[in-house]
């Protein structure tokens, strides 16, 4: 079982621009990246500039990780959800169940679900305002 909380930063459009920054400044090297227009079922509505923004993209930085990803179109963020807290586990049903109790008295932000990025995801925020980000990555 894998349990690891990492810090998760939300932009409105400049993702990519924040990667190159945070390469030279504190020698971060990317991981993986996919922009919304690699997602699957991407809807039409989407335009050539929304595509080419970062749906999830996650970075090392010495030991730890550092995940970042836009706002579909640029929209404005939340008070609060500009960083929030990744938790990530290897096993859905102990994703889903950490899901379950964050949620309680608190508010639901994503349903946890399968997404292409992950077999289980969702985003909540507890009863004191912390929001978390759900994730499960299989190991390979």
């Amino acid at each position: 079982m894998t349990l690891k909380l990492t810090p998760y930063i939300t932009l409105e459009g400049r993702v990519k621009e924040a990667i190159q920054f945070y390469e030279q400044a504190i020698d971060a090297e990317v991981l993986s990246m996919m922009t919304y227009g690699e997602m699957p079922d991407l809807p039409t509505t989407f335009t050539d500039e929304l595509s080419s923004l970062v749906a999830h993209a996650k970075l090392k930085v010495g030991v730890t990780e550092l995940m970042l990803s836009d706002t579909p179109g640029g929209s404005p963020i939340e008070s609060g959800k500009r960083v929030t807290i990744c938790i990530t586990t290897n096993e859905v049903e102990q994703s889903k169940r950490i899901y379950e109790a964050l949620r309680q008295e608190g508010q639901v932000n994503m349903p946890f679900r399968e997404e292409p990025f992950s077999p289980g995801f969702g985003d909540v925020t507890d009863k004191f305002g912390v929001t978390f980000q759900i994730y499960t990555e299989l190991e390979h």
